[in-house]
């Protein structure tokens, strides 16, 4: 998929052990914990409670349980969504909201912009990141141990290969900033890592752990046991596909295990939701396209990863606090950006010292269903596109010439069947000038920056991290 989404950009172009705590921030006992779950390029469908052929009993009964957050939108790739989450802010204002950070790019989340567990880890919080990062891998100092986590374990890029946890040939599998050679299934290392945590861990703390797994990206790669969980599934992309979001599942249970022995359950938050949507082009499809059709599922939504109708950023999401959070479907609108406010406020935490958020705390809408204090949604603005939603209406702006315009109105057309654009003229020039205004105020893409540095009359470039002393470059 890599060397497909460089052949994509080019087009576009043409148009952290817990360290210590200073006595002044030691941990309120009533503080909840955090455990916020990512999936990676999961449909908005398939989980269980919306797909009869998936099976996921410990992530139904937590959506079912919970508050099953219906309008909830991300950025439509991975990098951006990562980064909104981190910042509480779109990805325009730095530069991270084209594309993903490919293995040969050196840039990363500008180290100006405090993060999530910088804040939560000055609200008393131990903080530990279990999985992907894909937020800056060439240079330590972009590396999750040095922006706010006490513990890393796991992928600084992703798309690894699920049992030798490489990527281009080179292993990308990292614990505290060492490079690890371990054997294993990516989801099943990161739930156990997951657990051991939990079990070493001091309760008395408050716990932040961010565990974002890597399933179900391609490669489509799962262990035997698993898929034979599907054999009722006839095309063998689903199957395989399946049975990674099974493993997951099993992953989670095993986590929420441990945090019930230790006594943590009923004081701990859960978030949980997918990066973007699923795969639905086979630009993005990696080894699939080979193989058939992507096999995810976004429901009733049109496209899926990388694109900005609603397949593309509307994620499969639900939260869960027992106790705290009402069994019920939420209609609001909230935004990624959203969840950076929401749980520093219930973590008791200071915003002091981040950049303006564009994320609101929604705290209500999700515990009580109380109406959504959001009323527009910047799905992205980039040099070649722009999309912002305005209650029900939503346009899209595509700026290469000839530039298109397409409108519609999500509420009562969510699959973005019927462009209203010519019926809604003054709709339409109300938002192409809100998009004009973030336009204006974005920063330039650094993917577009060092993809044109990086293909300007050269070889495609290799991997680049980091060693103890210095950085390299390898070869594939």
């Amino acid at each position: 998929m890599m060397r497909i989404l460089k052949i994509a950009a080019l087009a576009a172009c043409a148009a952290f052990v817990a360290a210590p705590r200073p006595a002044s921030a030691q941990a309120d006992a009533t503080k909840p914990n955090i455990l916020y779950i990512l999936a990676d390029d999961l449909g908005w469908a398939d989980l269980g409670f919306r797909s009869p052929d998936l099976k996921t009993p410990t992530l139904d009964q937590l959506a079912n349980e919970g508050a099953t957050l219906e309008q909830f939108y991300v950025q439509p790739m991975c990098t951006p969504t990562r980064a909104a989450l981190m910042t509480g802010r779109y990805p325009l204002r730095y530069g991270l909201q084209s594309f993903v950070i490919l293995p040969e790019q050196t840039y990363g989340i500008p180290q100006d912009e405090k993060l999530l567990p910088q804040v939560l880890k000055e609200a008393g919080y131990d903080t530990a990141i279990i999985g992907k990062w894909h937020l800056g891998h060439a240079d330590r100092k972009l590396w999750p141990r040095q922006r706010g986590f006490d513990y890393q374990y796991g992928a600084l890029i992703g798309e690894i290969d699920y049992n030798t946890h490489k990527i281009d040939g080179i292993t990308d599998w990292y614990r505290n900033d060492k490079k690890l050679d371990e054997p294993g299934y990516v989801t099943t290392l990161l739930g156990r890592d997951a657990v051991r945590y939990i079990e070493k861990h001091d309760p008395k703390r408050p716990m932040f752990m961010y565990l974002a797994f890597t399933a179900p990206h391609t490669p489509l790669m799962a262990p035997k046991e698993y898929i034979d969980r599907f054999k009722g599934i006839a095309d063998e992309n689903r199957r395989t596909y399946a049975a990674m979001i099974s493993a997951m599942d099993d992953q989670v249970k095993a986590v929420l295990d441990a945090l019930k022995k230790k006594g943590m359950r009923d004081n701990t938050l859960i978030v949980f939701h997918s990066d973007n949507g699923g795969v639905k082009s086979a630009m993005f499809a990696g080894q699939i396209a080979t193989k058939g059709a992507p096999p995810a599922s976004n429901g009733p939504f049109r496209d899926g990863k990388g694109s900005l109708y609603e397949g593309g950023t509307r994620a499969m999401a639900f939260a869960n606090w027992p106790g705290k959070i009402k069994a019920q479907k939420v209609d609001g609108m909230m935004h990624v950006v959203d969840m950076m406010p929401t749980l520093v406020a219930r973590a008791g935490g200071n915003l002091a010292g981040t950049k303006p958020l564009d994320g609101m705390d929604v705290w209500k809408t999700i515990s009580e269903g109380a109406p959504s204090p959001r009323n527009e949604i910047v799905n992205n603005v980039e040099l070649f596109r722009g999309t912002v939603r305005q209650g029900d209406w939503k346009l899209h702006w595509k700026a290469p010439l000839p530039a298109k315009f397409e409108l519609y109105n999500v509420a009562k057309d969510p699959a973005e069947a019927q462009n209203v654009a010519a019926d809604n003229p003054q709709i339409v020039a109300d938002l192409r000038k809100r998009i004009d205004t973030l336009a204006n105020e974005m920063k330039p893409s650094m993917f577009f920056q060092q993809t044109f540095k990086s293909y300007m009359g050269r070889e495609l470039p290799t991997p680049v991290f980091p060693n103890d002393d210095s950085f390299f470059t390898v070869g594939d």
